[in-house]
């Protein structure tokens, strides 16, 4: 099979893709033919801030030390930053690339990669409309060649495909009443990042967090934290500010996980909090919308249709005809599979979700590995 022909298999698996589970397996199988590679991990991300979110795929790295990737981003590593691929031209990059093959200017090299073997790494964020919705780092082995340009071009093909497909499982649909629910989870971590409480609906909440990478508490409390709750917790102690994510579960609800740092009477930081509760519509509404592809336009109609204005009063407010809005109206109704306003509001901003298939095995290792 040549390496065009590959392409186009790999492409249409991306566009065929049931879940984000297996977008992310195929995906990953049918590049390791192309471009081999030794370990990998594929994850989704927030597309407001690019935090790492649910689902993550991790192949053939332990969990042993795992945690120095998963922070690299925020407290050590300064180059090839995700945030700074990005908003870059070309968002991928290889390490022995970016550095002039001196890969020690790099933490994560020196902390996390050459002490498991590895030589080099190339980083791709899966971006769509300026929107990060997954990133990617593949690692190859000592003795391996590093990535070359044509390694780049093949990731970078994939990027806006890749995004657009997980944009795309945002789509709504409906939650059984029994996934509704309850009082928000807590969490309190120490200054180190350590977990030291927690309450009872946060055990529950995070019972139905996706599979993936976990991190297990230290402190004798018996329970593994998901790598998106870590990072999101850890974005706010190095910050000092707020950080947010959304995370669909298994039970197909979407969760808003609120990280904060509490403050004592001096106003030092130490112990950082961290609420899950159940999206508001308005929370997930930006994700559910940019999932249909809808213009900005297109929202602007939107929002003003889910406050209940007529054709006449969105005309006069966003300086359009009446036939231009029922003209994009038209083309709402087309993208969104609706056939009413009615329709389109309950689609669009009802608190029920379509759940995600997560059967799929999140960590994967070679037999030989």
């Amino acid at each position: 099979m040549t390496t065009t022909t590959a392409l186009d298999a790999l492409l249409a698996g991306i566009a065929t893709a049931p879940d984000a589970h297996a977008l992310f397996a195929d995906a990953s199988a049918r590049l390791r033919r192309i471009a081999p590679f030794d370990a990998a991990v594929w994850v989704a991300t927030d597309p407001v801030n690019g935090l790492t979110t649910a689902p993550v795929r991790v192949e053939n790295l332990h969990e042993g030390g795992c945690g120095i990737y998963w922070e690299s981003e925020l407290f050590a590593e300064h180059v090839n930053l995700f945030r700074d691929l990005a908003v870059a031209k070309v968002p991928v990059a290889g390490l022995r690339a970016v550095t002039g093959d001196r890969p020690t200017l790099s933490p994560l090299y020196r902390s996390f990669m050459r002490p498991r073997g590895f030589d080099d790494e190339l980083r791709a964020v899966f971006r769509v409309d300026g929107q990060p919705w997954g990133q990617l780092s593949l690692f190859r082995e000592r003795g391996r060649p590093p990535f070359r340009a044509e390694d780049i071009a093949l990731v970078q093909a994939l990027c806006t495909p890749m995004a657009q497909r997980l944009r795309a499982f945002a789509l709504p649909g409906r939650t059984p009443p029994s996934a509704l629910a309850a009082a928000p989870g807590l969490l309190l971590f120490g200054a180190g990042g350590e977990l030291l409480s927690l309450n009872d609906e946060a055990r529950e909440l995070l019972a139905e967090m996706p599979p993936g990478p976990a991190t297990q508490t230290p402190l004798g409390i018996d329970l593994p934290l998901p790598v998106w709750i870590l990072s999101t917790a850890g974005r706010a102690r190095l910050t000092g500010a707020a950080s947010r994510i959304r995370v669909r579960t298994t039970a197909g609800r979407w969760l808003v996980c609120h990280a904060t740092c509490l403050r004592d009477a001096e106003g030092s930081t130490g112990t950082t909090a961290l609420v899950i509760e159940q999206a508001k519509p308005a929370e997930v509404a930006e994700l559910i919308v940019a999932a249909y592809e809808l213009t900005p336009r297109e929202l602007e109609v939107t929002e003003h249709v889910a406050r209940g204005l007529p054709t006449a009063d969105i005309a006069a407010r966003l300086f359009l005809s009446p036939h231009t809005v029922r003209d994009h109206l038209k083309s709402i109704f087309d993208k969104v599979g609706v056939t009413s306003r009615g329709e389109l509001v309950a689609k669009l901003f009802t608190e029920h979700r379509e759940p995600l298939n997560a059967a799929a095995t999140v960590r994967v290792l070679d037999p030989a590995s």
